[in-house]
């Protein structure tokens, strides 16, 4: 089990400068991959996408590639010369205007910035290879946080489930008590109403086996019991598990509605609240899940 939660990082020399890539993620029931790249490798974004989804199937996913250094994009300085001359015409524009003319420190800055130096990048076929060596060293790193961050994720899975095998064994355990306690009800109801009637009469019989065809929920536990083993199996033994267990996770949540509304039962009904309860834990720790 994988978490849709991660970041990698990793960084190598190229040339005179220094080329990082970071990718992060965060839940997203898709893929959806957005890629930062110098302008001149662009031409390497489909095999980064390539690369990104052999470690990521789920998820928004950020790739953040840049070159720093000496003639990275990140370090590059004010071509100085250039921005003299842009101050000198704004001064003498300034003058034959009749305006007093006083750079700020924030005009300078703008300046000196619209005047920084383009740094020569290698081209994209140069740069291709040390670009997927440094983004598959930080997608190894950002696959072991992943990893670690789902077997946390599982282990409270497994415990959650553990306690909804729970609820659900009180629930078995009361099933049958309820057309019993039924027809208790029934006897005590004709007694209240001045009715003497033999609980053997074949009319108390019909109704009891009436009600308890009606609150039968025999299938609906086993049908519960099996979606759970097949959800733990799921959990353990895959690595993409998200679309799947959203499936089963639903059809589990059919039958403990479906047990709520048949067994009319209030101990029955308070162990049906903790199933809900537990299932929507489960969801929301879903989302968290490729």
């Amino acid at each position: 089990m994988k978490s849709m939660t991660g970041y990698g990082r990793a960084s190598a020399p190229l040339g005179s400068s220094t080329l990082t890539v970071q990718v992060s993620s965060v839940n997203r029931k898709a893929l959806d991959l957005t890629v930062s790249i110098p302008e001149p490798w662009e031409a390497l974004e489909p095999q980064v996408g390539d690369l990104v989804r052999k470690y990521a199937a789920r998820g928004k996913v950020h790739v953040d590639i840049e070159l720093t250094g000496a003639g990275g994009s990140s370090d590059l300085g004010w071509d100085e010369q250039a921005a003299v001359g842009v101050l000198a015409k704004l001064k003498d524009f300034s003058e034959r205007n009749g305006v007093v003319f006083q750079p700020t420190p924030e005009l300078l800055w703008q300046i000196a910035n619209s005047q920084r130096k383009e740094g020569e990048l290698p081209t994209s076929e140069a740069a291709q290879g040390p670009v997927l060596k440094v983004l598959e060293e930080a997608l190894v790193a950002f696959g072991a946080m992943r990893a670690k961050e789902g077997a946390t994720l599982l282990e409270d899975l497994l415990a959650r489930i553990d306690l909804l095998k729970h609820h659900l064994g009180l629930v078995a355990d009361r099933a049958p008590q309820v057309p019993k306690n039924y027809r208790e009800q029934l006897t005590l109801r004709l007694r209240q109403a001045g009715l003497e009637m033999d609980l053997n009469d074949e009319r108390v019989l019909k109704e009891v086996a009436i009600f308890a065809d009606r609150c039968d929920i025999s299938e609906e536990i086993t049908r519960l019991r099996s979606h759970l083993d097949q959800f733990t199996t799921h959990v353990k033994g895959q690595t993409e598990i998200g679309r799947k267990s959203e499936f089963i996770l639903q059809e589990m949540g059919r039958e403990v509605h479906t047990i709520g509304s048949k067994a009319n039962d209030l101990t029955i009904s308070r162990s049906v609240i903790e199933l809900k309860n537990e299932l929507e834990r489960i969801r929301e720790q879903m989302a968290n899940v490729e």
